[in-house]
């Protein structure tokens, strides 16, 4: 897609600390600055490593859910947002608003637990979604959005770095992030707020789709020593995709438009012992619930295989619009609907895998037949000096 011309305006005076732009939404206006630059497909690459006494948490929400039936068969609304199923081309699908602001939309919470006395080392915020749906929202404010640490007031936070941006026939889908480290260290742990997520409401067969997650790392002087590690890219995942040229574009899948069948990370130089303990964390877009197919698998030291899933993520769908940790409902968020229709933040146990002890590990990512993004894998395991 190529670098964008576009600019977006800022607000307020850039904070000197962050690598992220961090403004206060009600100050003065500046000079504009440059929006970041957009790819439709960015391959994965470690953006944070460490090892030390301390691990890794994260807050996530979706922005948007259904407001009502439209398709016959479709389940109520209200069921759906308690777990049951359904898939958000089915309904009318509206932001969810938790802030009680008249100048803010898709405002909406999730817990941030950084243990007490804990040190945060990096923070990342993501966040994206469908740009078309029942209405078109326009791609040049894909790189803002407004954040409030706990008890605190709302400040604008800008992308520093590429955005993944896809527009095909059906959707018109990106992410961003922002490093938000300083601002995660001052608000520290608690609720936080996510607002102005640049995503469109409305009905198509498509459906609606949304959310943020905030990935923290912290230091704890009384918690094991552990590798962390934090991936990012953006990437269209299908069944069955090939890297074959696309004759209408003019440029190969594998260069620009295409979609992967599946993505593969490796994570090497891990010397964790038998019995080790460790979790991994996927962010994903547009993964239905009930459409069959897609699937994460871990290879260790390459021989043995084992399919990641528990109870909330079956092993062939596991992008089914959830956010749980170990299966299980983590943290507060408001609101909490158990069917996120089309966001998903899953932290699933990687302790199965560990228990032989591993050098190296090999993450399989693989698509289900209507495709979904992914956007964010972070790693945490036990690690020995």
């Amino acid at each position: 897609m190529g670098s964008s011309g576009r600019i977006l305006a800022a607000l307020g005076l850039l904070s000197c600390l962050a690598l992220s732009v961090n403004i206060p939404a009600a100050a003065a206006a500046s000079a504009p600055v440059p929006a970041p630059e957009e790819a439709a497909r960015i391959p994965f690459t470690q953006r944070y490593q460490a090892v030390q006494h301390g691990g890794l948490v994260r807050a996530s929400n979706s922005a948007i859910s259904c407001r009502r039936e439209v398709a016959p068969e479709a389940e109520s609304c209200a069921d759906v947002k308690k777990g049951a199923a359904g898939v958000n081309s089915d309904f009318e699908m509206f932001y969810s608003e938790v802030d009680k602001d008249p100048d803010t939309y898709n405002s909406t919470r999730a817990e941030l637990k950084v243990p007490q006395g804990a040190k945060v080392s990096y923070a990342r915020l993501y966040w994206g979604g469908n740009l078309r749906v029942g209405e078109q929202k326009p791609p040049e404010d894909n790189g803002r959005v407004l954040v409030a640490e706990p008890g605190g007031a709302y400040k604008e936070v800008l992308a520093d770095t590429v955005v993944g941006h896809k527009s095909d026939a059906d959707s018109d889908a990106y992410q961003a992030s922002a490093d938000v480290t300083p601002l995660v260290r001052k608000g520290g742990a608690g609720m936080w707020t996510v607002a102005q997520l640049n995503i469109a409401m409305g009905h198509s067969e498509v459906g609606a789709w949304g959310g943020w997650t905030l990935v923290v790392a912290y230091e704890h002087p009384q918690e094991p020593l552990r590798r962390v590690s934090l991936w990012d890219g953006f990437e269209r995942l299908t069944a069955g995709a090939d890297e074959a040229t696309d004759e209408a574009a003019g440029e190969t899948a594998d260069e620009e438009v295409g979609e992967a069948a599946g993505e593969t990370v490796e994570i090497a130089g891990l010397r964790a012992r038998p019995g080790s303990r460790g979790k991994a964390g996927v962010v994903a877009y547009d993964g239905d619930r009930g459409t069959l197919g897609d699937s994460l698998t871990v290879t260790v030291d390459s021989g043995r295989r084992v399919n990641l899933s528990d109870g909330k993520n079956p092993f062939n769908d596991v992008m089914n619009s959830t956010i749980t940790e170990f299966g299980q409902n983590a943290f507060v968020r408001q609101p909490d609907h158990m069917n996120n229709l089309g966001y998903d933040a899953d932290v699933l146990d990687l302790s199965p895998v560990l228990s032989g002890g591993a050098r190296n590990l090999s993450f399989r990512f693989a698509g289900e037949n209507q495709g979904h993004f992914l956007g964010v894998l972070f790693v945490q395991t036990d690690a020995r000096r």
